[in-house]
């Protein structure tokens, strides 16, 4: 697989601190340990990237990374990696911190194109994950669902679990976001998710007419 060319720009919790927005941006956010870090990893096959620990709560800031290129092309874009939410072992206060930055950054964030929601497909629907998806639609922030771990489980299993989030979302959402199902472990997923980022980056280059 082709390995592509990326750095770290940097780390921050406010605007100032973040690249400037002159790049299609796509951020991963997820459950604490639900392995953000090890799919960004391979997506770009590049192996420390991002920091990837057993401990959750590792990430705390907006970490930021410039990535030349998808799987065709050679536009460059930017990669946003977010704290995890629903760790416990964090004083309240610093949860709040995260969330309020978390909530900025999503919002406000002007080249975001695209967050990719990383769901564990080991376990069923969880209230902190549908809560996201929610806050996500009400604020139109554009996303698809990611499901991560799926060689850890059963193909039946993972395809049960990813049926009961389907279900939940069609209570309250007409028309579903897209769904991708990845394992880091056995690069499953990573043209998928290269593909897609590839088609809105053409997106982003028309409407910009270069």
């Amino acid at each position: 697989m082709k390995s592509l060319i990326a750095e770290h720009l940097g780390s921050g919790r406010e605007a100032k601190s973040w690249p400037k927005p002159t790049l299609p941006e796509y951020a991963f956010i997820g459950r604490s340990n639900v392995g953000k870090s090890s799919l960004i990893n391979m997506l770009c096959q590049i192996k420390k990237l991002a920091r990837v620990s057993n401990t959750p709560g590792r990430t705390r800031n907006v970490e930021h990374f410039r990535v030349e290129g998808t799987l065709t092309s050679e536009l460059p874009w930017m990669l946003a990696d977010l704290p995890g939410y629903g760790y416990a072992k964090v004083s309240r206060g610093e949860r709040e911190v995260w969330q309020g930055m978390i909530h900025r950054y999503l919002g406000e964030r002007e080249n975001l194109q695209n967050v990719f929601l990383l769901i564990d497909s080991r376990v069923e629907p969880q209230q902190n994950d549908l809560d996201m998806v929610q806050w996500l639609g009400e604020n139109s922030v554009p996303f698809a669902v990611v499901f991560t771990k799926i060689d850890k489980l059963s193909s039946p299993k993972v395809q049960s679990n990813v049926a009961k989030f389907r279900k939940e979302l069609k209570k309250t959402w007409e028309n579903l976001p897209p769904f991708y199902e990845t394992s880091s472990a056995k690069r499953i997923g990573r043209e998928e998710l290269l593909a897609f980022i590839e088609k809105v980056n053409e997106q982003w280059k028309d409407a910009l007419g270069q």
